[in-house]
């Protein structure tokens, strides 16, 4: 179920050259993902050309950006689509961007949280949970991995944890 109404894909780092190229960091699955889409940003920004940088970025050529200080204004700019312009997904995958803000839950009941971030550093995806905050002060944060023994079931409202892996203090 989509909870956003438009993911983040690619993030400019900086400008490339001098003829308007715009270096990326990629959030999804390489460059292919990005590929898949010839315009970002509700049609602001229009991908003329896209190659691997080797380094697990890309450089683009965009057709708004005629210089390298047009690209070096992008610096910072999010290359977002519609989450319904994303290919849909087989059983059991999902997307970073359903998951962010779902109201986290033990299978026992509990209320856990929120899901605030999905990192992956390198054996698989790792969520991190908020709790609620206490007298104005941000709540403690924890993390578990996305697997089916930590997380049986989620939906577009909530993600059940396992209380095995659901930090209880």
């Amino acid at each position: 179920m989509a909870r956003n109404s438009s993911v983040t894909l690619a993030a400019v780092t900086g400008a490339h050259g001098v003829t308007g190229e715009v270096r990326l960091k990629l959030f999804g699955d390489g460059i292919a993902s990005l590929k898949a889409h010839k315009t970002f940003n509700d049609g602001t920004l229009t991908l003329k050309a896209l190659r691997d940088d080797n380094k697990g970025g890309a450089i683009a050529r965009l057709a708004e950006v005629a210089d390298r200080t047009a690209a070096e204004k992008l610096r910072g700019t999010l290359l977002t689509v519609s989450r319904d312009a994303l290919p849909p997904l087989g059983e059991g995958e999902y997307y970073h961007a359903d998951l962010i803000g779902l109201a986290a839950v033990s299978d026992t009941g509990e209320a856990l949280g929120t899901v605030i971030a999905v990192d992956n550093f390198g054996a698989g995806d790792v969520l991190e949970i908020e709790r609620p905050g206490v007298d104005g002060k941000r709540g403690k944060r924890f993390m578990i991995p996305m697997r089916a023994e930590a997380v049986p079931h989620w939906d577009g409202a909530t993600l059940t944890v396992s209380a095995d892996f659901a930090d209880v203090d």
